[in-house]
Order: C-alpha cells, then sequence, then structure tokens
C-alpha cells in the first residue's frame, strides 16, 4: 500500500501542495482528478521521487522512501508526450529498463514479447517509432512502463495529447491493461469521464490538497465542500 501524509511543496512563494494526504491500496487504480494548477503533477513527482517535499512523508509497503532516489523505488512513470526514444525501434523502447537490470538478453526478450503481447501489439518488436500513430505509442510507452514489474504505475495525463475518440477507446483499454499486470496505479487526470472510466477510486485535488475521496457515486452523493459538489457536477468546472 502506497500511504502520503501531509506532504508539502512549496516553489519559492507558491505552495504547489498543502498538506496532501492519501493512501492507494493493494491492486488498487487511484484517479488524483482536479483543475489545473491544484497540484496533481507535483504529487504525482514526490511519489516517483524526483520531487523533494519540504514535509510530510512517502511509504510503500510500511518503508519510508524519504531517502529512496527515484531509481530505487521501483516505480513506473508515464507522461502525457510518452517519451519514445526515436533511436530505438518498438522493441528496444520496451527493453529500455529491462536493460537497466543486466537481465540476460533471452529474459528481456521474452518479457518485451510479454508486455507487447499485454497491450495488444504482439509482434512489433522490429517496427520504427517514427510513423506510430498517437495510440501506437500510447501502448509502446505503457508497455515500457510495464515491463520492469513496477511496484507501482504513475501515469500523468497519459491520454491528455490525443482526440477525444481515440481517448475514449484507449481510457477503457488502460483499465484492463493494468488490472491484467495486477499493478496498483496512480492516474492524473483533469476529465472527468477519464478518472471515473479508469480508476477504482478518485481523489478530487484543489490548491494543493486531496479535499475528499471515494467513488464519483458516493463523493457526489456526499460532497465534502459546495466546491466539491460543483466540481464533480459540472464536468466542465
Amino acid at each position: 500500500m502506497l500511504w502520503v501524509r501531509e506532504v508539502t511543496v512549496s516553489f519559492g512563494d507558491t505552495l504547489a501542495l498543502d498538506g496532501a494526504t492519501v493512501e492507494v491500496g493493494d491492486d488498487e487504480i487511484l484517479a488524483v482528478l482536479g483543475p489545473s494548477g491544484s497540484g496533481k503533477s507535483t504529487l504525482l513527482r514526490v511519489i516517483a521521487g524526483l520531487q523533494r517535499p519540504d514535509s510530510g512523508s512517502v511509504t510503500f509497503d510500511g518503508e519510508d522512501l524519504g531517502k529512496v532516489p527515484a531509481h530505487r523505488r521501483r516505480f513506473g512513470l508515464m507522461f502525457q508526450d510518452y517519451a519514445l526514444f526515436p533511436h530505438r525501434n518498438v522493441g528496444r523502447n520496451v527493453a529500455f529498463g529491462l536493460e537497466m537490470q543486466s537481465l540476460d538478453r533471452s529474459e528481456v526478450d521474452r518479457r518485451v514479447a510479454e508486455v507487447l503481447d499485454l497491450v495488444g501489439l504482439d509482434g512489433w518488436e522490429l517496427r520504427e517509432t517514427e510513423g506510430l500513430s498517437g495510440g501506437e505509442a500510447q501502448r509502446v510507452a505503457l508497455a515500457r512502463t510495464l515491463a520492469p514489474r513496477p511496484r507501482l504505475v504513475l501515469l500523468d495525463e497519459p491520454l491528455g495529447s490525443l482526440d477525444r475518440m481515440l481517448r475514449d477507446r484507449l481510457v477503457g483499454e488502460i483499465r484492463e491493461i493494468l488490472e491484467e499486470a495486477s499493478t496498483p496505479a496512480v492516474y492524473v487526470t483533469h476529465d472527468h469521464d477519464e478518472a471515473e472510466r479508469v480508476a477504482d477510486r478518485l481523489a478530487i485535488m484543489r490548491a494543493g490538497r486531496i479535499v475528499q475521496s471515494g467513488t464519483l457515486d458516493e463523493i457526489r452523493s456526499s460532497p465534502a465542500t459546495p466546491w466539491v459538489q460543483q466540481f464533480v457536477g459540472d464536468p466542465a468546472f
């Protein structure tokens, strides 16, 4: 289980996180939902180990991660722009994290084939990344994230650069892939429908704080504040 407790982050005079507290259970997909500037991406970077908090703690399965660098946390991180390596083909992109583990080539090849099959790209190892559609690139990036068998997957607006039709199709597929991989995940988004479809539970964020968590139905039936009621009731809010 992931626990984030009372985490605060400031950038100069700007308070990005203000005592943010949230938990993610084993095999749970949590969507962090909030308007732009609410601190969602900063929270994800703190969990990943890319941003040091001013105060508060992050623990995973009882281990305090305060002094654990990002590359030792065994978390997978996927950004909106996918950041595929243009000089590597699909297979070598997916293999990147495995190669950092100094595994045997045969073991790397087996795992690459396994995760490409998981994301619906069986046999794509030798495809070049140039010319991939947005949906194909997203699947390759997700396969690369899952390949090293991370303990937790962190996704920062992973469908934000895609058009609405493609996003609607892929969001359900992402949930299926994460469920099949049995990997807990934190999914950052500002899209209400996306959050509801991909996640088991939502954490609503405003001004650097988690103001309410639960299923969308629970939050709508018992909103913690008038702002939450307006936010979950109006997807364009």
